[in-house]
């Protein structure tokens, strides 16, 4: 560690250096942190690894609402008047130590008596006294050591989440059943006679029937329910023919038992049910932790401080109100770095306004008094006073989800690969049993209902089910491996299926960042570069600071004058230099410039010098992607920015490629749902909530997030910013799945082939079922597996 690094967070102390206990830190804060641990005899948490914590953040008055028992009370899991328990989100958990620490809290408050961390989904579940410490004062602990939690209005609303143990439950029982069916099953197996045969030959094939009893009417209900649905809806899914061929394997093998003719296919049956829920399991068994519905709850606060209208003697009461209850005319209080819930009128105070969190759009902007502000703009540097003019759920944020399209289920309306095949299958095979059972109607009527069920029985189509989802199962782990994030198989198909890809902007195909500035005018005199430098430094608007990052290192000078005018710019002045940096009008351009483009002028002593113009940093291979995509693919940039960067795009894009500029977010879901009336497959690729309604539209809407567990708009896939260019390797994998598991659809005919051979011909026993049956399934299995692997070595 440098002698500027602060021990605590790791950061460059810059000149700001504060000593204690001979060691030094960046600010007070990480001090005090290093103080609570090291007087609590916690200093090992700096040996786990090196500068491991975080910078505590100013909450002054942030969390008063937890003061709230409405509040509290939904946010509480468990609490009996004495012991509360609750999950919080903490965004900073990111190693070993913030693990250790957050373990050891008891160390540090008595009145906590649990902390558990649940490191992949960046969760902490605490036990503690509520007599002793309460909400509120537990949540500013954690700030106070740099773990802040983050709570949103979506951990309010949301309500105890519940978790669906069913398939485990089924499998488990399933596979119970098929260890001991098949185990009762090896005595008939190998005919053996004498006093097997005479005593206990009834008694194991009635406790085959009952083992076969949970499996028929609990484990593979969901596979009745289905074909059930879909018959009713005049749909031949594949669960039609599994369901047919569970039904007679388990009635034939009854009739069997009860009158003596054989030992059934009780074996077949609970195998066939076992394998079937296994590979469902495989497939649902991904990245549960993350979330692919968020929407405006996600990431409005619980409660905002309303400032009360009645008139007292210079003083005004502050009060903790939920967000819906927000009324139109409210005056609310908005603190730095606090979103705004609502839309509302800026009163007082200097707003610099971050619409990135909706837009995922440019910079900053600056409001006035009596400016217009819209909900989900975060306030940057220092606290405003605003005027509701809308409630939360009337807000044009809140309402972009009012829109149909976030009300419809994807999945219903998409027809798998399975599906489709299935309905061709289920009819074949149903001819295939009517024309065998009618051949031995007139050759030896004895057979004719034995070939009958024998047929149903071997066709049942469990490799054919096995295929998809152990395929597009493994997919999805290794997709998940390389930080690609599905919500589920389907996403996959209709990834590879798609001839339309659509990319949003800034945050998609550029990075948030880092920007590209330019320089454009006179060469600036070393004197006014360090004027420059030491201007911006004082100032903390985007630009400026971008800007202060990129020039040049010079000496920290004293100015004698500065003035920031909101809206327009800066003024510095040194001795006899003066320096004014902002708008073109503010730096006195007379130049004939393009203002169509992100600048920051610069003037010394009243002459105007030039500026700087900012362009989009776009991501690694963004040429070349596109240049992939374009021999398959329509492509098409939505841009909610003005038309600054399209003749730069036209460079370095394909010229097929459609450029669309200043898109709100309706205009980006309309654009997409007309192309899918032309019967075009379309994938949306953007960053920010305001893609939220066309990522919903898409057939596929992926979501690039600079880090997948804290940001993502409702969305289909979430992918992680650092591998923007792997997009065409994820295509051709997808693709490829759909291909394998096409290839094992063959390889499952061959076992029907082989299998309905014995079945129409009268020949199949048991022994043969038992066999074929779980063969087919293992084999298949075991074939998508070794060859998505193979075709997942593209991007591992």
């Amino acid at each position: 560690m440098s002698e500027s690094t602060c021990y605590h967070c790791g950061n460059d102390c810059n000149k700001t250096v504060i000593q204690f206990d001979q060691k030094i830190f960046c600010c007070n804060g990480c001090k005090t942190v290093y103080d609570i641990f090291s007087s609590n005899d916690l200093s090992c948490y700096y040996d786990l690894q090196s500068s491991p914590g975080a910078i505590p953040e100013e909450i002054k008055g942030k969390y008063e609402y937890l003061d709230t028992p409405d509040i509290t009370k939904k946010l509480i899991e468990f609490d009996d008047g004495n012991t509360q328990i609750i999950t919080l989100y903490i965004p900073h958990i990111h190693c070993s130590s913030c693990i250790w620490i957050l373990e050891n809290l008891h160390k540090l408050q008595p009145a906590i008596t649990a902390s558990q961390v649940n490191f992949p989904k960046k969760n902490i579940r605490i036990t503690f006294n509520s007599n002793l410490i309460s909400l509120k004062e537990l949540v500013i602990l954690l700030n106070s050591i740099g773990y802040e939690p983050y709570i949103s209005l979506d951990d309010y609303t949301a309500g105890k989440k519940q978790i669906n143990r069913s398939l485990i439950y089924k499998l488990g029982i399933s596979g119970f059943a098929f260890g001991n069916v098949m185990f009762l099953s090896f005595p008939e197996y190998f005919e053996v006679s004498e006093y097997w045969l005479e005593q206990y030959k009834p008694l194991f094939r009635w406790l085959m029937f009952a083992f076969s009893l949970p499996v028929v009417f609990y484990a593979s209900l969901d596979y009745f329910i289905s074909a059930f649905k879909g018959l009713r809806s005049k749909i031949l899914n594949i669960d039609v023919p599994i369901a047919l061929g569970i039904l007679v394997l388990f009635v034939r093998s009854t009739a069997e038992i009860i009158f003596d003719w054989g030992t059934g296919f009780f074996d077949s049956l609970t195998g066939l049910v076992f394998f079937l829920l296994l590979g469902k399991f495989f497939q649902q068994k991904t990245y549960s932790f993350l979330s692919f519905e968020r929407d405006y709850k996600s990431y409005f606060p619980i409660a905002v401080t309303r400032i009360s209208t009645a008139k007292q003697k210079n003083k005004r009461k502050e009060e903790n109100i939920q967000v819906y209850d927000i009324k139109k005319g409210d005056r609310l209080l908005i603190r730095n770095n606090e979103l705004i819930p609502v839309d509302a009128i800026l009163i007082d105070g200097n707003a610099q306004i971050d619409y990135s969190f909706v837009t995922g759009e440019s910079e900053s902007v600056t409001k006035q008094s009596g400016d217009t502000l819209f909900a989900g703009g975060k306030q940057l540097y220092g606290a405003i006073e605003i005027e509701v003019l809308k409630s939360v759920e009337q807000s044009y944020l809140t309402q972009l989800w009012s829109n149909d399209v976030f009300n419809q289920d994807k999945s219903a309306s998409f027809t798998n690969l399975t599906d489709n095949v299935s309905k061709y299958f289920t009819i074949t095979i149903l001819c295939i049993a009517i024309l065998a059972t009618t051949f031995w109607l007139f050759t030896d009527s004895s057979k004719a209902a034995q070939v009958f069920t024998a047929v149903l029985i071997i066709a049942c189509p469990c490799a054919l089910a096995l295929a998809r989802p152990f395929a597009l199962g493994n997919i999805l782990r290794i997709f998940g491996k390389t930080k690609f994030y599905l919500k589920n198989a389907d996403v996959i198909e209709q990834f590879a299926m798609a001839d339309t890809m659509i990319f949003d902007k800034t945050g998609t195909i550029t990075t948030t960042i880092t920007n590209d500035v330019s320089y454009e005018g006179m060469k600036l005199t070393p004197e006014e570069e360090s004027l420059l430098k030491n201007t911006l430094r004082a100032s903390n608007h985007p630009l400026s600071r971008t800007l202060y990052n990129i020039l040049d290192e010079h000496d920290i000078l004293t100015l004698d004058e500065y003035q920031e005018y909101v809206g327009k710019g800066i003024e510095g002045k040194l001795q006899e230099t003066s320096i004014k940096i902002g708008s073109a009008s503010f730096a006195g351009n007379d130049k004939d410039y393009e203002t169509i483009d992100t600048s920051v002028y610069i003037s010394t002593n009243q002459e105007y010098k030039g500026r700087y113009v900012f362009h989009n940093q776009y991501r690694k291979g963004v040429q070349k992607i596109f240049k992939q995509l374009s021999k398959d693919h329509k492509l098409a940039i939505l841009s909610g920015d003005n038309e600054g960067e399209k003749k730069h795009l036209k460079q370095i894009l394909p010229q097929n490629t459609s450029l669309l500029f200043n898109q709100k977010p309706d205009d980006k879901l309309n654009y997409i749902s007309s192309l899918q009336k032309n019967n075009q497959k379309v994938v949306m690729i953007g960053d920010g909530l305001n893609d939220a309604g066309a990522l919903a539209q898409s057939n596929v809407g992926i979501a690039i997030s600079e880090n997948v567990n804290v940001f993502s708009p409702a969305c289909d896939a979430i992918l992680d910013a650092t591998k923007f260019n792997m997009i065409p390797k994820y295509l051709q994998v997808s693709k490829q799945a759909i291909a394998i598991i096409k290839s094992s659809f063959v390889v499952s005919f061959l076992y029907n082939c082989i299998g309905l051979y014995f079945a129409v011909t009268g020949q199949l026993s048991p022994v043969i079922a038992a066999i074929l049956m779980p063969l087919s399934s293992i084999t298949i299995a075991a074939y998508v597996t070794i060859l998505t692997n193979w075709a997942g070595k593209k991007i591992t």
